[in-house]
C-alpha cells in the first residue's frame, strides 16, 4: 500500500510555489510602477491569486487523498501552505525593501498615508480638522509597516489571519466519504 504524504509534507511545494508567484507579481509592480505596491487594487489581486492558488492544490492534494479530505487535514494542510508562502515573501520583501531598494519603504509610507487620508476624506472626515500630532502619528504608523520590525510584526499578525483564512479554506476543501456512513 502507498504511504499518503502527511499534510505538512504535502503543503510545502504549493506553499513555496504560491511564495514565488506573489512574489515575481511583488517584483513585476515594483518594476512597472512601485506606487502599486501600495495600492488597494494590487492587494486585492494578490489575494484573489492567492485563494485561487491555495483552493487549486488544496483540491489537487484531497484527490491525491483519494478524493475525500477530513476538515482537519484540510485546515493544515492550507495554514501550513499559507505560513510557507507567507515565509518566502516576507524574504523576498524584505530583500526589496532593504537590499535592493532601501528608499522604497518611505515611498510606500508617504502612499500609504496618502491613501489613508484619501480614505477620511472620501467618509466625510477632514484631515485638516485632526491634530497634527495625530496627523504625525499616522503617517509614522504608515512608514513602520514597511520597515523590518514592521514587517515582522505585520508577519505575526498575519499568522491570526491565515488561521482564519485556512478555515475557511479548509470549509471550501474537505469532502466526506459518504459510503463510510452508517
Amino acid at each position: 500500500m502507498e504511504e499518503q504524504e502527511s499534510p505538512f509534507q504535502a503543503s510545502v511545494k504549493p506553499g513555496l510555489t504560491i511564495g514565488l508567484v506573489t512574489l515575481v507579481l511583488t517584483y513585476i509592480a515594483y518594476f512597472i510602477d512601485s506606487s502599486l505596491l501600495a495600492s488597494a487594487w494590487f492587494g486585492l489581486v494578490a489575494l484573489v491569486v492567492f485563494f485561487v492558488l491555495i483552493i487549486f492544490f488544496g483540491k489537487q492534494y484531497r484527490s491525491d487523498l483519494g478524493g475525500f479530505m477530513s476538515f482537519g487535514t484540510a485546515f493544515n494542510f492550507s495554514f501550513i501552505t499559507m505560513i510557507i508562502s507567507g515565509l518566502v515573501t516576507l524574504v523576498g520583501q524584505i530583500l526589496l525593501y532593504h537590499v535592493i531598494d532601501p528608499s522604497l519603504p518611505q515611498v510606500l509610507g508617504e502612499l500609504s498615508f496618502e491613501a489613508g487620508l484619501n480614505m477620511m476624506e472620501s467618509f466625510g472626515q477632514n484631515p485638516d480638522d485632526l491634530a497634527p500630532e495625530m496627523l504625525d502619528e499616522m503617517k509614522a504608523n504608515a512608514e513602520s509597516n514597511y520597515t523590518l520590525t514592521g514587517q515582522l510584526k505585520n508577519f505575526g499578525f498575519g499568522l491570526i489571519a491565515y488561521a482564519i483564512i485556512a478555515l475557511i479554506l479548509a470549509a471550501i476543501l474537505k469532502k466526506r466519504d459518504k459510503s463510510l456512513e452508517f
